[in-house]
């Protein structure tokens, strides 16, 4: 994982609708950057409909929720609209960001070992710096608990 403090790496990928979407596009907003497995998958169908029904709170907070999977444009354009997902969904079936940002880990599920991604999320502060890195986060939860630290972080408490 990245450490918080650390600049985060660009990246150019391709959202549902076929349209390139840089990071550098949302310099002066927040970021929640989360990286899932697979669209259409139960868990990660459960996180992002968390963040999908959160999704005007994230606004309130000048935050931008944007997910990668390494599924392609179509996928992520058929898993938007069957869960009426309002939020960024980016291709990354090359591993560009997935790689950079240290997600993708060696995985053992029933005695068998394969690379994937590891389900993790970072908040990236309006100037582009990594505020928080989220390894391992928990599909049913992770929404809340971003929105719980950005509610904190605007009120001059960590989380």
């Amino acid at each position: 994982m990245l450490q918080a403090g650390t600049p985060a790496p660009a990246f150019t990928l391709q959202d549902g609708n076929g349209e390139a979407v840089s990071l550098a596009d949302f310099l002066g907003k927040m970021v929640v950057l989360y990286f899932y497995p697979r669209d259409n998958t139960p868990g990660c169908t459960r996180q992002a409909c968390a963040f999908g029904a959160a999704y005007g709170e994230f606004q309130a907070h000048n935050a931008v929720v944007i997910g990668i999977s390494k599924d392609s444009v179509a996928s992520h354009q058929r898993f938007a609209e069957k869960y009426n997902l309002p939020f960024i969904l980016l291709s990354d079936p090359e591993l560009t960001a997935i790689q950079a940002y240290d997600v993708w880990k060696e995985k053992k599920l029933y005695g068998k070992v394969s690379m994937g991604v590891e389900r993790s999320t970072y908040i990236i502060d309006e100037k582009g710096i990594v505020e928080k890195a989220l390894p391992k986060v928990k599909p049913d939860t992770n929404a809340a608990d971003i929105l719980a630290y950005l509610e904190a972080r605007e009120g001059g408490q960590e989380a």
